[in-house]
């Protein structure tokens, strides 16, 4: 089946096109989820309930990329449950922002996707939400300031200091290593 195919099909609230559905894009949804929370658990709760986003509001997509509108449910669904479940965004001076000095992109090509993936998850929660909105899913400083409810030089401030605490992750995972 196609990807228009299934979607008609899930339309049409046909099992069988929703399982095609769900095993078509559950490895890429899922590694949104993980993205946004602190355990493997938590990010299946998010994936469960976004998946049934999708499910519920597909007649509402106009055309377009359905992974991308997909995607959009599932880091909105994500950012949800971080509302719901943070106790603390740690607010930071702006100006703190314009002192930081960029990490270098030459560290990051020593790694591979899945080192870089845990030293993400390893971040601060407020960090590693910020750096995922911007550098991962291409946000910009006015859209996560909206969708977090804080102030945009926050959202700067905030991931200026994730690629701070990144690089010195790195720093130290390669001294380790070396």
């Amino acid at each position: 089946m196609t990807e228009s195919e299934i979607i008609q099909g899930c339309l049409a609230n046909k099992a069988s096109a929703q399982e095609k559905l769900y095993a078509l894009f559950s490895r890429r949804m899922m590694a949104v989820c993980l993205r946004y929370t602190k355990s493997r658990a938590e990010a299946e709760d998010v994936f469960h309930e976004a998946f049934v986003k999708v499910f519920k509001y597909m007649h509402t997509w106009q055309g377009g990329s359905f992974e991308g509108w997909m995607r959009r449910i599932f880091v909105n669904t994500a950012i949800n449950h971080y509302h719901q479940t943070r106790k603390f965004f740690d607010h930071v001076d702006a100006s703190y922002a314009e002192t930081m000095v960029a990490s270098s992109d030459n560290i990051m090509a020593t790694l591979s996707n899945q080192e870089l993936l845990e030293l993400i998850n390893a971040m601060p929660e407020g960090y590693k939400v910020v750096f995922n909105l911007h550098v991962v899913e291409g946000y910009n400083h006015n859209e996560i300031a909206d969708m977090l409810g804080i102030a945009e030089g926050s959202s700067k401030s905030q991931l200026s200091k994730a690629k701070a605490h990144l690089k010195k992750l790195i720093e130290g995972r390669l001294i380790s290593a070396a």
